[in-house]
């Protein structure tokens, strides 16, 4: 995770990639509300009248009488409006790399379709010091209801993170379509690919917010400081919005994507990593010394393809 990662290596410089700013927003169209259905009332029958005509030629004058018009008949009423219907916001799934450069059917992931706590069968959730040993992650951090897993930062620093127990692998393809509120700086929303055995500190982090809260950016870490320890690279993107972001991990080399635009390569065999990796979802605590506004981060699927 950028210059500090979940390893514990020390802040270094970063050597900058070449980054492709992002043109998709994968923000869900807001709801539309459905058709109204109302009946038309019927038009008001029109009253009528009959006059008896006076007598033509009469030898005696006879009055002439008209008949009273009946009263007008009533408009029947209309009918009751019917409550307009509203459609469920729904995150959507946005413009995925999955579809753009069509990796296939789903092999795996979690797509919170449960309520509650995130899935213990998919998920290992933290119990333990934060990141760089401040503040705490806990599992109480986690809720996930309405298709969607939300981890929330307090402002002690009390956080969550989680890390998959499903696709512990080399090589393949993640995606994750993940936002934030508008979040306190130091709270750094963050989507790994990690394995902490791994010898040279190797790390993908493919989704890393940083104090810059409108720029996302990828790093890929191949050792453990020095003066070349990793490549990155940053896209400006509206984090408060949702979005997908994906990593592609093959032997020829790692590239990352925010809403199915590339983003990031590395072709380098020297930076591949050399074990097998899993994803991690966490928001990490970054104190400052200042006071920390809540936050949170918040996940509708993560998606594993081959």
């Amino acid at each position: 995770m950028g210059a500090l990662s979940l390893t514990g290596c020390g802040p270094a410089p970063t050597t900058n990639g070449a980054a492709d700013p992002s043109s998709a927003d994968g923000a869900s169209a807001p709801a539309t509300p459905g058709p109204t259905d109302t009946d038309t009332a019927s038009p008001a029958a029109t009253a009528s009248s009959s006059q008896t005509p006076a007598a033509e030629e009469a030898t005696e004058a006879t009055p002439v009488t008209s008949a009273p018009a009946p009263a007008a008949a009533p408009a029947p009423a209309a009918a009751a409006a019917q409550p307009v219907s509203q459609a469920l916001a729904t995150t959507g799934d946005g413009a995925q790399a999955a579809t753009a450069f069509g990796w296939g059917p789903v092999l795996t992931g979690d797509e919170f379709s449960y309520t509650g706590a995130p899935d213990r069968t998919k998920w290992s959730v933290y119990n333990s010091a934060g990141h760089a040993g401040k503040g705490l992650r806990s599992p109480q951090a986690w809720s996930v209801a309405n298709g969607v897993a939300t981890v929330s930062g307090d402002a002690a620093g009390t956080t969550g993170g989680m890390s998959a127990k499903f696709a512990e692998q080399r090589y393949g393809r993640w995606e994750t379509r993940m936002k934030t509120n508008a979040r306190d700086p130091k709270y750094h929303p963050v989507l790994i690919l990690n394995n902490n055995s791994a010898p040279n500190c190797a790390e993908i982090d493919y989704a890393e917010g940083s104090s810059v809260t409108s720029v996302m950016r990828f790093f890929l870490h191949y050792a453990c400081g020095g003066a070349d320890f990793q490549t990155t690279a940053a896209t400006p993107v509206d984090g408060t919005q949702w979005h997908n972001y994906a990593v592609e991990w093959t032997p020829d080399g790692i590239s990352g994507y925010v809403d199915g635009v590339k983003t990031f390569t590395d072709t380098n065999p020297a930076h591949q990593p050399s074990t097998v990796m899993k994803q991690t979802v966490q928001l990490d605590w970054f104190p400052d010394g200042s006071a920390t506004k809540p936050s949170q981060m918040q996940v509708d699927w993560v998606r594993v393809y081959k």
